[in-house]
């Protein structure tokens, strides 16, 4: 029971199951219904055809009762006494009483009136009951019950019917007769059992179509397994898993599997190219450091304590964007404080007071440029933009803040060298420096603009790149605004 396909080719086997009980259980209610209507009928023609004659002062001794042994008739008159009963019959049950000796009478004569009054309402107890008029036979509907009786020594269940006639005299006879239920029990009897014959047969033909039809639906799932277990032992990312022709769940399955190992290979990649790359730029700085550290132990008068104070700035620098990046790439999420991208700028600008070129700021009054996110992750992003900007700039680095399209836009231009249209995504790689950028002397190790576009990204921003070669660039950050 702990696959898939024994667990659903026994929920089908216990759905069909109970499907084909509750079908079987109406057939036969039905059926039993309709056998015991057609019995009704037929023990109500036979107590008409006994009151007709009643109707008619047809003495009880005379009273002709066909079929009297699939038909028994018992006859009462207003008191509940029998006053005649079929041929054979020695016991009876279900009309009311079970008495079939009648008692000696006679009809009573038309001008025996009696209190008899036939034809007319009589009072009873709970409902007021009318009598059919003298010489008829009553034209409702009769009452119906089921019951036994004994004819020449042979019992069975019976259904009868009880209908009223009054003679010429005025005398309310009620006539019971029966008809047999033999035929509706056999008949009952011979269906359910074919039903719980074909049960069986049809529950394990049921269960097996579904144990087939599962297995060959659940065969590439099978492959994907498999697969995904050889991927996962030989740790071989290129690899993928096969995808059934079909355009079912299986298949979807397969595709993004497919897309999930794509992008974990790519994942990794990213993951191995930055450990490379970090433990490259690590190398050089403290390689140097260490350097000048053993020629100043060796030598104190030729400590180069400038250079190794730079390089240790550098050092730290480093450290901290691949912290961040290491952060990022963990998946932590901005903050969600409000504030003023245009005071944040100027706030920037004021700390930079080393930089080669004064930075000229542009912020129009009053202020208004709220967004949503992390201040210190976004100090950071403009701090790497004009640490790009001085860089490369000549003699000119300006900042801007506008809003725009429901947002606020930030832009950082230079008049350096500018941006070749073919580098303008590549420059956002981490890692990546132009060939003017690559000395040390230029400081940097080309992650200022991956970590600004990656936070930018993760504050549901982007930041772009424009500008002509040879005449500067001019490096936008559009931000969602504050909601």
């Amino acid at each position: 029971m702990r696959s898939v396909r024994a667990r659903a080719a026994l929920g089908a086997t216990v759905v069909v199951a109970l499907a084909l009980v509750a079908a079987g259980l109406a057939v036969l209610l039905v059926l039993r219904a309709n056998l015991t209507d057609q019995a009704g009928l037929q023990a109500e023609v036979a107590a008409r055809e006994t009151a007709g004659q009643l109707a008619l002062d047809v003495p009880y001794d005379k009273l002709e009762m066909s079929d009297e042994e699939d038909h028994p008739v018992q006859v009462t008159d207003e008191d509940g006494r029998v006053v005649a009963v079929s041929k054979d019959l020695e016991a009876i049950s279900g009309t009311g009483t079970g008495r079939v000796t009648p008692r000696p009478s006679t009809l009573p004569s038309a001008s025996d009136d009696g209190d008899r009054h036939g034809g007319e309402d009589r009072d009873d107890d709970d409902d007021d009951v009318r009598d059919p008029g003298r010489g008829e036979v009553s034209t409702d509907e009769p009452d119906f019950t089921n019951g036994s009786a004994t004819v020449d020594g042979d019992r069975a269940d019976y259904r009868f019917a009880s209908v009223e006639a009054t003679n010429s005299a005025g005398l309310t006879l009620t006539v019971h007769a029966g008809a047999p239920l033999a035929a509706e029990q056999r008949a009952v009897a011979s269906v359910r059992g074919a039903m719980l014959a074909g049960l069986p047969v049809v529950l394990l033909v049921v269960a097996g179509v579904t144990w087939l039809v599962t297995r060959r639906a659940l065969r590439p799932v099978e492959g994907i397994r498999r697969e995904m277990a050889a991927i996962t032992a030989s740790e071989d990312l290129s690899r993928r898993v096969p995808e059934p022709g079909s355009r079912d769940e299986v298949a979807r399955l397969a595709r993004t599997t497919n897309e999930t190992l794509t992008a974990l290979e790519a994942s990794v990649d990213r993951q191995r190219r930055f450990v490379a790359d970090a433990s490259h730029e690590l190398r050089s700085p403290i390689a140097s450091l260490r350097t000048q550290l053993e020629v100043g132990a060796a030598h104190p008068e030729l400590l180069d304590v400038t250079g190794a104070v730079a390089d240790t700035v550098r050092l730290q620098a480093l450290a901290a964007d691949l912290l961040l990046l290491a952060r990022l790439d963990a998946g932590e999420k901005p903050g969600r404080a409000g504030l003023d991208l245009g005071a944040l700028v100027y706030e920037e600008v004021s700390q930079r007071t080393g930089d080669r070129i004064p930075v000229a700021v542009s912020v129009p009054e009053p202020g208004g440029f709220e967004v949503t996110g992390s201040r210190g992750q976004l100090a950071r992003v403009i701090g790497n933009l004009l640490d790009n900007a001085e860089r490369h700039a000549r003699s000119s680095v300006a900042v801007s803040v506008r809003g725009e399209g429901g947002g606020v836009v930030v832009a950082v231009t230079d008049d350096g060298g500018g941006v070749p249209e073919t580098e303008r995504e590549r420059i956002f790689e981490r890692f990546v420096r132009l060939d003017d950028a690559r000395t040390r002397d230029e400081g940097g190790a080309g992650l200022g603009l991956a970590i600004a576009r990656d936070v930018a990204g993760r504050h549901g921003g982007r930041l772009t790149v424009a500008g002509t070669v040879g005449q500067g660039a001019r490096f936008e950050l559009w931000l969602p605004g504050a909601r």
